[in-house]
């Protein structure tokens, strides 16, 4: 059961590394707010990864060449994942947008079933469908809101997010070692190989970004920081159970969101929120027991 406060953690953090993405991305492009989410994190990944390994010695893994595809399919897809999410900060209906990316629970679930060997009890499936609806419902999504583009972005962004979790634990398991260590692996080697390749490709295409992430490079070092260690959180418990259930667990990132609006920013709950929350309770519920 380890895999439920590793989860519930990832989510209060996600809540905070969001907030900072979206005060950075109004002044920084969806690349750039990307790369923010590696540029400082790998050296946090490596000390992670070292502090295991002093606390609970095991072996070096033999890297095969399935693991490394894993890793580089988990990085890639993570990369347009965030590239997406950070396009919804600049759509119009915003939440909406966002509301569609959190299909990420179901959509890991059907691909997990079909392409993952992953099975899901009756249980598990109603609370990945109750989370789903909660999301959108909290979105306050309207059908005659809905664009093409921010239909297109968001489920996109969904998508990208679910293949990566799944990838990452396909990656985890692949090296067969002690909990936590492989996931450990996975994050420090994913999160390096995403640094090397944003950081290569604004080297040549756009350095003006790579500058206005270093003038704002304490906001930049917060959403690093807080994305290494939900990072962590979340390939530590999809290494433990299965992605949609984890996922669905984690949407109570929401309940984390409104909590923020309503302390810090003043903001009061509507009926909807309210009938949203209850239903990712519930939701969270089902996939515990399930």
């Amino acid at each position: 059961m380890l895999w439920i406060p590793f989860t519930i953690l990832a989510a209060f953090i996600q809540s905070w590394r969001n907030a900072f993405q979206k005060q950075l991305s109004l002044s920084v492009n969806a690349t750039g707010v990307t790369l923010a989410r590696f540029i400082f994190a790998w050296p946090i990944a490596g000390l992670y990864l070292a502090l295991l390994y002093h606390w609970q010695p095991t072996i070096i893994p033999q890297f095969s060449g399935s693991f490394g595809g894993f890793v580089v399919l988990t990085a890639i897809c993570q990369i347009f994942a965030t590239a997406f999410m950070v396009l919804l900060f600049q759509q119009k209906n915003y939440a909406i947008g966002v509301g569609l990316a959190k299909s990420e629970a179901v959509l890991a679930a059907v691909l997990g079933v079909l392409f993952f060997a992953s099975a899901l009890s009756p249980l598990g499936w109603l609370g990945v469908l109750l989370g789903g609806y909660a999301v959108f419902l909290l979105s306050g999504s309207r059908l005659r809101e809905l664009s093409w583009s921010t239909v297109l972005i968001g489920l996109g962004s969904g998508l990208a997010f679910a293949l990566s979790s799944l990838f990452a634990r396909e990656a985890s398991l692949t090296l067969g070692l002690p909990f936590p260590h492989g996931a450990a692996w996975v994050v420090f080697l994913v999160i390096s190989l995403q640094t090397v390749l944003l950081l290569f490709w604004l080297l040549i295409k756009d350095p003006a970004t790579l500058l206005k992430l270093f003038k704002q490079y304490k906001l930049t070092l917060l959403v690093s920081v807080s994305s290494c260690f939900g990072t962590i959180c979340w390939f530590t418990a999809m290494s433990l159970e299965s992605v949609a259930l984890v996922k669905t667990l984690g949407q109570i990132e929401v309940f984390f969101t409104l909590l923020i609006s309503v302390f810090f920013f003043k903001e009061t709950l509507k009926r909807r929120d309210k009938v949203g929350l209850g239903l990712i309770m519930l939701a969270a519920i089902c996939v515990m027991w399930a």
